[in-house]
C-alpha cells in the first residue's frame, strides 16, 4: 500500500479560512505535521507560486493545489474537506474539497503515475461523493488507496477505470457512432494534475459526442507519443498545455485548437465541438510546419490570443532555462581556477592547459611571475579549470539567444539565434544584446514559418531556408545597425569616466558602482571594468594608487548583483521561484569569484525589479570602496584573491553591505509590485 497519503494528512471539517492562501498555508502546517516536510513555509511558496501560474479550481467543488519542490521528502498529499467553501478560482464557484499534491523534485515514476492516477478520480462524481460522506480520516485514506489502484483492463480496449491515469496515447474506442477523429495533447507546468484531468475530461467529452481521440498526456510520470499513423488519420488536433508542446511539428498540417490546459478540464465538450468545426473548415488555423506555434499565433480557435506579457515571460524563460547550465557551470570553473592558481594565471591559462599535462606538470618559467596558485600542480590544474571555465562561459549570451529564438520559432530559430547571440558577444553587447539579438532572430524565423509556401518547399524551410535568411537579417542588423552607436558609446562613456578622477572619487565610485551593475557584462560593464584594467599596469609602476582603488571599486560592485540576489532568495524564499531559489545558492560562488553574469537568470526573468535594485547596492559599495580607499592589484578573483587587496576586510564590508542593500531593495520592490497588482484585481 502506497503512503501518499496517511490519517495524519487529513483534514475533516476542522479547517476554516477565508481565502486559498489561507487554506494552502494550513496545508503545509499539515504536511510538516505529519513530518513530510522541514520547510513547511518553502513548501507553501511553491504552491502559492503555481497557484499564481494558473488557478486550480475545478467543476464540482473541488481544487487541487499542487507543485513539485524540494521541500518535501517524498510524494504527498494532503486532503481538507472545508467547513466552508472557499473560492479556487472554479467557473462553477467555490471548493469545499481540497487537494494539495506535492511531488519531490526527485520523484520516482512510481510515485508520480499515482500521483496521476489521483488525480484522473478527482473527475468521478462517486469518488467525489464519498469524499464528502467519509466519517473518519482513515476513511479517507482507504478511499484515495482504492482511486489509484490500476483497473483491470477489459475486452473493450481504450478507456480505462475512474482511478487509473489518462494513459499516453490512449483514447475512446471506436464505434459505429464516430463522427470524427481527433488527437490531443495535453500538458502543465508540474505535469502532475492538470495534465491528465485535462485528458481525462476530454476523453469523456469525445466519448459522449461519439468522436474517437486520442490523447498524449506529456507530464511527469513519462509520455509515450502518439503515433505517426494515429496522428495521420485524425481530423483536427487539440492542445491543451501551458508549456511548449515536444515535438509539435509532428502534427504540422492539422487543424488545431489550442487553450490553456485548464479549459480541457472545464470546457472539453466546447474544445471537442471546435475540433470538430475546424476540420471542416479550409481557413481554419493550422500547425505550422516545424514550428512550436500556430500559423496565426493564437493560442486558442476561439479567438483567445497569448497575452503580451505571458508571451514575453514565456520566451525569455526559455532562453534563460537553457543559458543557467553554462552559467553555473562555466562560473564554477572559473572560481575553481583562481582558487588553485591564482588571479595571475589569467596571463597564461590558455598556454598552460594546452602545452601541458598531469605527467608534465608547468616549470616556474611557464607560469606568471609571482605566481600566486599552489604549485606546479596548483597552476596547472588552474589553468585547465579556468580555460574550460571561460569556454562555458562564453556560450551564456549565444545560448540566451538562440533558445529566446528557439521559444519563439522552435527549431528553425536556433541557428539565427545563436548567429545574432554570437555577434552581440564580440561587440561587448553583453546579455542586452543576446536578447535583442535573440528576438531579432526569433520574429524573423518566425514570420518565415508563417509563409504559406508550396509543398515542395515546405520541407526546406526550418533545415535551409528559415536558419539562412533569419541568421543574415538579425545578424546584419546586429553587425551593421547597432555595433555603431555601441562602439561610440563606449568611447563617451570612456571619456566621461577619465574625467571623473581625483577629488571627486566618491562621485566615481558611485558612477561606477551602477555602471558595473548596469548590464551585469554588457556594453556599460565592459566600459567601466576595462577603464580599470587599463590604468593598473601603469599604477604598479608608478605607485599611483588612483587605479589601484578603481580597480577595487569595480571588482567590488561587481559582485554585488549575485550576492544580493543570493541574500534576497534566503531573507524572503516566498517571493522566488524554486528554480530562482537553486540559481541563488550557485549565485553565492559566482559572486564572490567576481561573476556578475550570476545575476543574469534573475534579471532576465525581472528586469524592472532586479536591474535598478542591483545598481542600488552597486552605488553604495562603489562608494564605500572609494572612500575607504580600498586598492586592489588583482583585476579579477573576487574573494579568492585577498593576497592582491589592500584593506581586504573593509573590501568585504564593502561588498557585503551593497548585497544586503540590493536584497533589501529588490525584496521591496517585489512585494511592493504585488500588493498593487492584487489591490488591482
Amino acid at each position: 500500500m502506497n503512503t501518499i497519503i496517511t490519517p495524519g494528512l487529513v483534514s475533516l471539517d476542522k479547517l476554516t479560512a477565508g481565502n486559498k492562501r489561507e487554506v494552502i498555508d494550513a496545508l503545509a502546517e499539515l504536511v510538516g505535521s505529519a513530518g513530510r516536510s522541514v520547510a513547511a513555509a518553502e513548501l507553501a511558496a511553491d504552491v502559492w507560486a503555481r497557484e499564481e501560474t494558473s488557478e486550480t479550481g475545478m467543476p464540482g467543488g473541488i481544487a487541487i493545489p499542487h507543485c513539485r519542490t524540494g521541500a518535501v521528502t517524498e510524494a504527498t498529499l494532503a486532503f481538507a474537506r472545508l467547513a466552508q467553501p472557499v473560492d479556487f478560482g472554479s467557473t462553477d464557484g467555490p471548493a469545499d474539497l481540497v487537494f494539495m499534491i506535492a511531488a519531490p523534485d526527485g520523484a520516482d515514476q512510481a510515485h508520480l503515475k499515482i500521483l496521476s492516477a489521483l488525480a484522473t478520480s478527482l473527475i468521478n462524481d462517486e469518488f467525489l461523493a464519498d469524499l464528502r460522506s467519509a466519517e473518519t480520516e482513515q476513511r479517507v485514506v482507504d478511499l484515495v488507496a482504492e482511486a489509484v489502484q490500476p483497473a483491470p483492463v477489459t475486452a473493450n480496449a481504450g478507456s480505462r477505470g475512474s482511478g487509473a491515469p489518462a494513459g499516453d496515447g490512449e483514447g475512446t474506442s471506436q464505434t459505429a457512432t464516430t463522427v470524427g477523429r481527433l488527437v490531443a495533447v495535453t500538458a502543465c507546468p508540474t505535469g502532475i494534475a492538470h495534465t491528465y484531468m485535462a485528458a481525462d475530461s476530454l476523453k469523456k467529452a469525445a466519448k459522449e459526442a461519439g468522436v474517437e481521440i486520442q490523447v498524449e498526456t506529456q507530464g511527469s510520470s513519462g509520455a509515450t507519443p502518439l503515433g505517426a499513423e494515429t496522428i495521420a488519420a485524425a481530423d483536427a488536433v487539440i492542445f491543451a498545455t501551458d508549456v511548449d508542446v515536444r515535438d509539435r511539428h509532428r502534427f504540422a498540417g492539422k487543424p488545431v485548437i489550442t487553450s490553456r490546459v485548464k479549459r480541457g478540464i472545464d470546457e472539453p465538450d466546447k474544445m471537442i465541438a471546435e475540433a470538430l468545426a475546424a476540420a471542416k473548415d479550409p481557413d481554419a488555423t493550422v500547425v505550422a510546419s516545424g514550428g512550436s506555434g500556430d500559423s496565426d499565433g493564437s493560442t486558442a480557435a476561439s479567438g483567445e490570443r497569448e497575452g503580451f506579457g505571458r508571451a514575453t515571460q514565456r520566451v525569455l524563460m526559455t532562453g534563460v532555462s537553457y543559458m543557467i547550465p553554462f552559467v553555473a557551470a562555466g562560473g564554477l570553473l572559473i572560481a575553481l581556477g583562481f582558487l588553485l592558481g591564482g588571479y595571475n594565471i589569467t596571463e597564461v591559462a590558455e598556454d598552460v592547459a594546452l602545452g601541458n599535462s598531469l605527467w608534465n606538470l608547468p616549470t616556474p618559467d611557464q607560469l606568471p611571475e609571482e605566481f600566486l596558485g599552489f604549485g606546479a600542480l596548483g597552476g596547472y590544474l588552474g589553468a585547465v579549470f579556468f580555460t574550460i571555465g571561460g569556454a562555458a562561459m562564453g556560450f551564456l549570451v549565444p545560448a540566451l539567444a538562440g533558445y529566446i529564438a528557439f521559444g519563439m520559432a522552435d527549431r528553425p530559430g536556433i541557428a539565427p539565434g545563436f548567429t545574432a547571440g554570437a555577434i552581440a558577444l564580440t561587440m561587448d553587447a553583453g546579455f542586452i544584446g543576446g536578447i535583442v539579438g535573440g528576438v531579432l532572430a526569433g520574429a524573423v524565423a518566425l514570420w518565415f514559418r508563417r509563409l504559406s509556401v508550396p509543398r515542395w518547399l515546405a520541407g526546406l524551410m526550418p533545415v535551409v531556408i528559415i536558419p539562412l535568411v533569419a541568421s543574415l537579417v538579425a545578424g546584419g542588423l546586429m553587425l551593421l545597425v547597432l555595433g555603431g552607436p555601441i562602439a561610440a558609446l563606449t568611447s563617451g562613456l570612456e571619456n566621461w569616466l577619465s574625467g571623473m578622477t581625483g577629488s571627486a572619487a566618491i562621485v566615481l565610485g558611485i558612477v561606477l558602482g551602477l555602471m558595473m551593475c548596469f548590464d551585469l557584462g554588457g556594453p556599460v560593464n565592459k566600459v567601466a571594468y576595462s577603464f580599470a584594467v587599463a590604468g593598473l599596469s601603469a599604477a604598479v609602476a608608478e605607485g599611483n594608487t588612483g587605479p589601484l582603488m578603481i580597480m577595487a571599486t569595480v571588482m567590488a560592485a561587481g559582485m554585488v548583483p549575485p550576492l544580493g540576489m543570493a541574500f534576497a532568495t534566503f531573507i524572503d524564499a516566498r517571493l522566488f521561484s524554486a528554480a530562482e531559489r537553486e540559481n541563488g545558492k550557485t549565485a553565492v560562488l559566482l559572486g564572490a569569484a567576481f561573476i556578475s553574469e550570476g545575476a543574469i537568470p534573475f534579471a532576465a526573468a525581472d528586469p524592472l525589479r532586479v536591474l535598478p535594485a542591483s545598481m542600488v547596492g552597486g552605488a553604495v559599495t562603489g562608494a564605500m570602496t572609494m572612500a575607504f580607499g580600498v586598492t586592489s592589484y588583482a583585476p579579477h578573483g573576487g574573494i579568492f584573491v585577498p593576497f592582491a587587496i589592500e584593506s581586504f576586510w573593509l573590501f568585504l564590508l564593502s561588498v557585503m553591505v551593497g548585497a544586503v542593500v540590493t536584497a533589501l531593495t529588490v525584496i521591496a520592490l517585489k512585494r511592493w509590485v504585488r500588493k498593487s497588482v492584487t489591490s488591482a484585481a
